[in-house]
């Protein structure tokens, strides 16, 4: 019987970074698939009619999401299955990990203040997830399982 699914979930930020390796490891040991998830969601504005993107100039934060997962994989080394989702970060990862054994985040992403020991999407997550969660923090100690 094979173990279940370990989804990582990825931003390109260093507790990104550090999940996958903490995640792999453990994918190494047990034999379980790993997944990266990448989430984006275009950002917008409130105008006079309606919910209205802005003019970002080239800005593409699909093609920046593939690129992220493009990353992740490289610098994996055990095969790594990639998915992107569209949406807010916290519910499109709590969806994709929808049957996962285990869903692996970094502590904070891009988006938290450097000195908030919690993301709002580990928050999120951890609320929210059907399945354990477990969050690596960067360069604290070793990233093993």
């Amino acid at each position: 019987m094979q173990p279940g699914r370990i989804v990582v979930g990825v931003d390109g930020s260093a507790p990104a970074r550090a999940a996958v390796r903490w995640a792999a490891g453990l994918a190494g040991r047990t034999g379980a698939p790993l997944e990266a998830v990448a989430v984006w969601d275009f950002p917008c504005l409130f105008g006079e009619h309606g919910l209205v993107p802005p003019a970002l100039d080239g800005f593409e934060p699909e093609r920046r999401a593939a690129e992220i997962l493009d990353e992740a994989a490289a610098g994996c080394a055990l095969p790594l299955g990639r998915r992107l989702r569209a949406g807010p970060p916290g519910p499109a990862l709590v969806a994709a990990a929808d049957g996962a054994a285990l869903l692996v985040l970094g502590n904070r992403g891009r988006g938290s203040p450097p000195d908030a020991p919690l993301g709002t999407v580990a928050q999120y997550c951890l609320h929210h997830a059907a399945c354990p969660v477990v969050i690596v923090r960067a360069g604290r100690g070793r990233l093993s399982p």
